[in-house]
């Protein structure tokens, strides 16, 4: 299937500790090229666990004991990720797949410009280019977030967090990935920096064609920026549809207790019972 971008089967990740804990089990999922996928759950669920472990970057003591990833590249290959050495696996992350960190705001350098650190992925990853063109790359990023090219020389601490974020996403877009995965990317900010954010991907993703998976608990905000919904529970995916009809016509009881756990702005009012 050509519309596919990311192809997960049977996918299971075990953290190998006393007693052992079956953090993503059996996960079997096709990411389609272009859309937005929301993966939503509550915290300990597996999200992150699942999205750290189809790019191959978790660490001890997780183990990833089943399953096969297979990327359908624009090119028309399929790049089994599971067997892509270090090397490959390093070419491979960033300019195929990127990821936008959970609390990444604030894993920027404190101590260096934030034009340095952008320019410093096309030095690891376009070494080809020249400074003059790595600077005027990292000012056209800086554009395209809203940031301003002239914000380049500016420190972190300079920045507002809606800012710092917009840079992460800059950071992440450097390389045209075709696949942005984004952990919590607005949990620390406002409710009015949230929409300018979330306005800002959505406005990207429709301009360059990446695809996004959105990781939150925040089920109301997926339901407001996803073509599809994936709700995990205990490491698994109990349902996957469009956000539709994960709104109007819930199948699983861990989806409709989600649903039902958020304040509606509407309705009768109810009594409190002490």
């Amino acid at each position: 299937m050509r519309d596919a971008l990311l192809s997960v089967h049977d996918f299971s990740v075990t953290y190998d500790v006393d007693p052992p804990v079956e953090a993503v089990k059996n996960v079997t999922l096709e990411l389609r090229r272009g859309e937005i996928l929301g993966l939503a759950g509550e915290s300990g669920c597996g999200k992150t666990t699942l999205a750290y472990g189809v790019q191959r970057l978790l660490k001890a003591p997780a183990l990833i004991t089943s399953g096969s990833v297979v990327f359908h590249d624009a090119s028309g290959e399929d790049v089994e990720v599971d067997r892509l050495d270090a090397e490959q696996m390093r070419r491979f992350r960033w300019d195929k797949v990127s990821m936008v960190f959970q609390g990444a705001m604030n894993a920027l350098n404190p101590v260096a410009p934030i034009g340095a650190q952008l320019e410093d992925v096309f030095v690891v990853h376009r070494p080809s280019m020249s400074r003059a063109e790595r600077r005027e790359a990292v000012a056209e990023l800086l554009e395209i977030v809203k940031v301003g090219r002239q914000r380049a020389r500016s420190f972190p601490h300079e920045l507002s967090g809606g800012m710092r974020q917009r840079v992460m996403i800059a950071m992440a877009l450097a390389l045209r990935p075709q696949l942005m995965v984004m952990d919590e990317p607005t949990t620390a900010l406002d409710v009015l920096v949230q929409r300018e954010i979330l306005r800002q991907i959505s406005q990207l993703r429709h301009e360059f064609g990446f695809t996004v998976v959105f990781i939150t608990h925040d089920l109301p905000l997926l339901l407001e920026i996803s073509d599809r919904i994936a709700i995990m529970r205990e490491g698994e995916i109990v349902e996957l549809d469009t956000a539709e009809r994960i709104w109007s016509n819930p199948q699983d009881g861990y989806t409709k207790t989600l649903l039902s756990s958020f304040p509606r702005l509407t309705g009768e009012r109810g009594v409190v019972v002490r």
